[in-house]
């Protein structure tokens, strides 16, 4: 194991050196095979020779000749294999020297032995001196050594990887690869040139004798590990692995290490970090050129990819999983079927799929569920290999490569729609969620799963919006930009839920939460809707459009309103409208200009009391549901009331950059009284009428008002013509909220529109 000062002090160019001196050495066996074929094994050949004897001397003679063939080709795979290494050796030193320089950029010294500490000899007396006694500037420093340290420690490890790797390639290229050859271990006639070729090698053995349910050395095991994770990123690697393991070997591999990492328990992290590094080793696989836009499969493109030499893998691989996957490895009573512990192991992976890989797993997933409806149905509980809906867990694996949850329910690609009437529709053709199946003597008890739909919920949140699901700590902001594809998704979606009659969008209860985060995201584009704006309405054929702001959603007011009053039937859900709503009011009311006119300043003021109207007719649909109880009402206003202030500033990040940190003075002031009034409340029926007081649109947008008018200088809130101002948008908060509230219940409650 090489240390930090071994790596960095020791000059690299020996191995090119050595390269060069084995190079060298296959050119003199050359010389000397020439000779002796010349000079020994060629007068076997001739004429003046013949008989018994010259057919013994030529086969003897011929095993030195090919010796000497055979020494040439080993002292190339040599020299080869010196050169590998040190190209991958150069380039971790490389990685390795210029974390050290980042770190001393920062502020870091690093030792001879690889520690990074805090420079303080390079601070000034009075930063010095501010670096003593102040808490926060020590916690900073300690985690940014700390994360320092972290990524040189990294790429130390990375050399040990790397270093362990050449090690298996320099023993095994100088092994005698052919038994009938006439010697015993003579030169190797068939090396290898490639160190990740003999790592592959190595982890195969292992790897096929683990899925064969053989015992499996500790040794062993921490080589396939390390194979795995020194060559994550190695496609040719992947592929030699994969190809000899197979579609089926990957199944019962997966299975295998699924089945003991559930026996180690959570405190043996070695079968959970083997199923980690399979699964990145399918997911480099299985990488297709292209992305589902432009080359989706079945597509012209696709096709000749797939055809191709660069294909060929793909193509078999694919071909075997849809197998392997349909295929049951256990009994009829107790079925296991292999696209479960092979999605399970999907789940482990810290790298994205691609996402023309994880569209037509999908398909084929969808596809040998139609011919075997049991086939992702928990049937008792002897199979604990991750989730028998490996459907849905592929979903979930498919959330966090967002591309490919867009393409996966965009309904301008082929089957995009179809996803959606499938997965999310109901009727005829929609599928028949599993449920869990527990023998109870002669019959068979089936139960709800828990996780049904989690899935489903994550890959829909990602496909609306084009990131990944957001955490709990998160919040949507509703500014957020997408894509006409992220658009078309949220539209369907959106539509697929919508009913074809009546008023009732039942939205099962995993998706609630996921589909409020993603309509919050749209929330300047609902906003509109729910005011029935003009260009909205004439985009609401095609369900969004496209501007300089990026694309929109536009579907009709009606669907909109049922489909959010289906989310709303949780809590925090609503909560998560109702928040996403107030933070968009907020943003177009300081946007209003200095010595604005008065219409300049009623319309968005008068367009936040018409949506929160909206979102109060909603409120009161679900708070007046016949099902709801009393405690229920109670538990669920006071839910929702803490959701909305809960985090209320809390910006989130996409892609790198911070979207919530626009000023917020009016959902500022008003969460700030309404989390008062929560502290002086005990329980959940107490904190019922701090909802039915802070959530009624008039009073929150009243403290809205107030404060966005105390920061302004065109509106003195001190004199009458200040307060008669502050009056007359009260009066326009109040009759835009009694129209959005009638245009809710016109939607919830009158099935004649």
């Amino acid at each position: 194991m090489p240390t930090y000062h071994e790596i960095m002090s020791t000059d690299l160019s020996c191995l090119t050196t050595a390269a060069d001196k084995w190079t060298d050495m296959a050119g003199e066996f050359q010389k000397h095979e020439k000779r002796y074929d010349r000079d020994v094994h060629g007068i076997t050949m001739r004429q003046t020779w013949l008989g018994e004897s010259s057919t013994a001397a030529n086969a003897m003679f011929g095993v030195t000749l090919n010796e000497y063939k055979a020494a040439q080709a080993e002292a190339k795979a040599m020299a080869s294999l010196l050169r590998d290494a040190h190209t991958q050796f150069a380039d971790l030193k490389g990685k390795l020297t210029a974390a050290r320089e980042g770190a001393v950029e920062a502020g870091m010294a690093v030792s001879d032995s690889g520690k990074v500490t805090f420079d303080t000899a390079r601070l000034s007396e009075g930063t010095r001196t501010a670096y003593q006694h102040d808490p926060d500037y020590q916690r900073s420093v300690r985690e940014a050594t700390d994360s320092w340290q972290l990524k040189i420690d990294r790429l130390v490890a990375a050399m040990t990887d790397s270093d362990a790797g050449v090690e298996i390639a320099l023993k095994a290229v100088v092994q005698d690869s052919d038994a009938l050859d006439g010697t015993m271990n003579g030169f190797n006639s068939r090396p290898l040139g490639d160190i990740e070729e003999y790592e592959a090698r190595s982890a195969e053995g292992i790897a096929e004798r683990l899925a064969a349910g053989k015992k499996v050395s500790d040794a062993d095991l921490a080589e396939l590990d390390r194979a795995m994770r020194d060559n994550a990123d190695d496609k040719a690697f992947a592929q030699s692995f994969l190809g000899k393991l197979g579609p089926d070997g990957s199944v019962r591999l997966s299975d295998v290490l699924s089945d003991r990492e559930q026996k180690a328990g959570a405190s043996d992290t070695q079968y959970t970090e083997l199923l980690g590094g399979l699964a990145n080793t399918v997911a480099t696989a299985t990488q297709v050129p292209g992305s589902m836009t432009d080359a989706a499969p079945g597509s012209a493109k696709f096709q000749t990819w797939l055809n191709s030499d660069d294909g060929v893998f793909y193509r078999q691989f694919t071909a075997g999983l849809k197998e392997a996957g349909a295929k049951n490895y256990d009994s009829n009573t107790n079925p296991l079927y292999g696209y479960r512990p092979f999605v399970e192991m999907m789940t482990h992976a810290d790298v994205p799929f691609d996402d023309q890989f994880l569209n037509q797993l999908g398909d084929d997933m969808i596809a040998a569920e139609k011919k075997n409806t049991s086939m992702f149905i928990q049937w008792g509980g002897n199979h604990t290999e991750g989730r028998a809906d490996a459907l849905d867990s592929l979903l979930g694996v498919m959330s966090k490569n967002p591309g490919a949850s867009t393409a996966f329910f965009d309904p301008d690609l082929d089957n995009g729609q179809s996803h959606l009437d499938y997965l999310l529709g109901s009727g005829d053709e929609a599928r028949e969620w599993p449920r869990s199946g527990v023998p109870a003597g002669t019959t068979v008890v089936m139960d709800d799963d828990p996780h049904s739909r989690a899935g489903l919920g994550a890959a829909l949140e990602a496909g609306a919006t084009g990131h990944v699901p957001l955490k709990d700590n998160q919040d949507p902001w509703p500014e957020a930009k997408h894509s006409e594809a992220e658009a078309r998704v949220m539209k369907a979606i959106v539509g697929t839920l919508a009913p074809s009659s009546g008023t009732d969008a039942p939205v099962p209860e995993a998706l609630r939460e996921p589909l409020a985060n993603a309509l919050g995201e749209y929330a300047s584009d609902t906003h509109q809707i729910m005011r029935n704006d003009a260009g909205y309405i004439r985009a609401a054929t095609d369900g969004y459009f496209t501007d300089t702001d990026g694309s929109h959603l536009a579907v009709n007011a009606k669907d909109l309103i049922q489909v959010m009053r289906g989310v709303s039937e949780d809590p925090e859900a609503y909560g998560t409208l109702h928040k996403s709503e107030s933070r968009y009011i907020d943003l177009q009311m300081e946007r209003v200009p200095e010595n604005a006119s008065y219409q300049q300043m009623s319309q968005p003021i008068r367009e936040g009391g018409n949506a929160l109207g909206v979102l109060s007719g909603i409120r009161e649909d679900v708070i007046n549901d016949t099902r709801m109880s009393e405690y229920a009402e109670a538990d669920w206003k006071s839910k929702a009331l803490y959701h909305v202030v809960g985090g209320a500033l809390t910006p989130i990040t996409v892609g790198g950059l911070a979207v919530g940190d626009a000023l917020q003075r009016g959902v500022d002031v008003w969460a700030w009284e309404v989390g008062n009034a929560l502290k002086a409340e005990a329980d959940s029926t107490a904190n019922a009428g701090v909802a039915d007081q802070f959530l009624e649109t008039e009073q929150q947008m009243s403290l809205m008002v107030d404060s966005w008018a105390q920061g302004r200088s065109d509106i003195d809130t001190s004199t009458a013509q200040g307060k008669a101002v502050l009056s007359t948008l009260t009066q326009d908060v109040h009759e835009a909220h009694v129209d959005g509230a009638a245009t809710a219940n016109k939607y919830l409650s009158d099935t004649t529109n």
